[in-house]
């Protein structure tokens, strides 16, 4: 499909709304059996098959699960055979050592020409181990190309951030429209293919191998506030029925199989659960910030966490720096130097980041930066000498979008990461000259 035809669909898009609902649908009326998810015969000839995100017995709050009635079970297909992985990797990632230097890379470089979403996939790194469904990977993509095959992912849900182009994404429970300032979430095992709506697309994945995302708790900010469950929207029913040869691409611990069909598997006519994905525009993110003096802590900008066994300890937050006044008084209004026990990965979206400068060699969109456990990081000199000078009257930061994977364990890197050309080798200058202040009282 074109890319205009693409965008022309996306345009015309309904949607569900809510996070985490026992959402249903249906694109033709009385598709969806009433008062059981199996009956002996399922209505208009369909299958009835579950598929789980979860554990069966897990607690009912966090089970996730949908029923699909599709023209064929997806146990109909002939058997898998091992591919290429091309630059996508998996954890465990051994490739090198974990690495305590602040690191920042550049936006990925072209792809060749016709690339689609999963051949445009480039690891970055990661931690834990997918096959015990620990840990995280940070990917990359860039890509020219609409996919004419279909990707599902045994190993975790994958986040996906556009920064440059717009997705539709076609998947088993219908389509979702991703663009620049939104992401899209594809749950672990969802099969979906992936057209581009411009020319080109590039952005950032998360893949999540460890507890599915979900809203955090609010504690003390009380019942509303930071990401509106009702904002996040899923798909509504929408089906491919269609014979001929289909390549489906699975993708099971760490490395890629492949298998030709004679159908496509985009087949489910109606379904109901929670187990579905989800699109969200980030510039709807309800801010929480201080209105009387400091900086808060990045946790009040979490949109999304997978916990751990810990509590309060997330295997993954997903965090977002969107536009926000800032009124502190007598307050340095940038965020503050410090080390922590996570490990962030941050990347640009739009515009600037309100702790780095941008330009030649800095923080720009489409490139990243790494800040592993107890590195010592924080605003460059040249915001640092800026905004310690500053006038304090109220501002709005609403020029850039900005936001962090941020893992309770180390990101060991790729081969490929750390030695990339796009790798900026110089990023330790950015505190250079800061100066030293100190002057005794006596």
């Amino acid at each position: 499909m074109s890319s205009g035809d693409a965008r022309k669909t996306a345009e015309g898009l309904t949607y569900l709304s809510g996070f985490g609902n026992e959402h249903s649908s249906e694109a033709v009326p009385g598709a969806l059996p009433e008062g059981r998810n199996s009956p002996q015969r399922a209505p208009l000839g369909l299958y009835a098959e579950q598929l789980s995100g979860t554990a069966f017995t897990e607690p009912r709050a966090h089970n996730r699960r949908s029923w699909l009635y599709r023209i064929r079970p997806s146990a109909a297909h002939p058997a898998f055979t091992r591919v290429d992985n091309g630059a996508l990797r998996t954890a465990p990632f051994t490739e090198t050592v974990p690495d305590p230097n602040r690191l920042r890379w550049n936006p990925l470089p072209a792809p060749a020409g016709g690339t689609d979403f999963l051949a445009g996939l480039w690891t970055l790194g990661g931690n834990g181990d997918a096959t015990q469904r620990t840990g995280m990977a940070v990917h990359l993509y860039h890509a020219d190309a609409s996919m004419d095959r279909v990707l599902s992912d045994a190993d975790g849900e994958l986040l996906i951030v556009p920064e440059r182009g717009g997705l539709l994404l076609r998947t088993e429970f219908g389509l979702l429209s991703a663009e620049p300032g939104e992401v899209a979430l594809i749950p672990r095992g969802v099969r979906f293919r992936v057209d581009l709506l411009d020319d080109t697309a590039r952005g950032y994945v998360c893949e999540n191998y460890g507890t599915p995302f979900r809203l955090p708790d609010l504690g003390p900010i009380g019942a509303n506030g930071l990401a509106n469950p009702r904002d996040f929207r899923a798909p509504v029913a929408a089906f491919e029925d269609t014979e001929g040869e289909v390549e489906v691409v699975n993708k099971f611990c760490g490395n890629l199989w492949t298998a030709v069909y004679d159908h496509s598997p985009l087949d489910v006519v109606a379904w109901h659960g929670n187990h579905v994905p989800y699109v969200y525009d980030l510039r709807r993110f309800n801010v929480i910030g201080t209105i009387s003096y400091d900086h808060p802590d990045p946790s009040v900008f979490t949109v999304l966490t997978s916990p751990s066994d810990t509590p309060g300890l997330a295997g993954i937050d997903f965090v977002v720096f969107a536009p926000r006044w800032l009124v502190g008084e007598d307050t340095f209004r940038p965020p503050y130097f410090h080390r922590n026990v996570m490990s962030e990965y941050m990347g640009l979206i739009e515009g600037a980041y309100d702790a780095k400068t941008a330009g030649k060699g800095g923080f720009v969109p489409g490139g990243g930066s790494l800040h592993n456990m107890m590195s010592a990081h924080g605003p460059d000199r040249e915001t640092f000498d800026r905004a310690s000078a500053a006038e304090l009257r109220p501002q709005k930061v609403d020029d850039g979008l900005a936001f962090m994977f941020e893992t309770r364990w180390p990101v060991t890197l790729t081969a490929q990461a750390s030695d990339a050309d796009h790798l900026q080798r110089r990023y330790d200058d950015v505190w250079q000259g800061l100066q030293r202040h100190y002057r005794p009282l006596h």
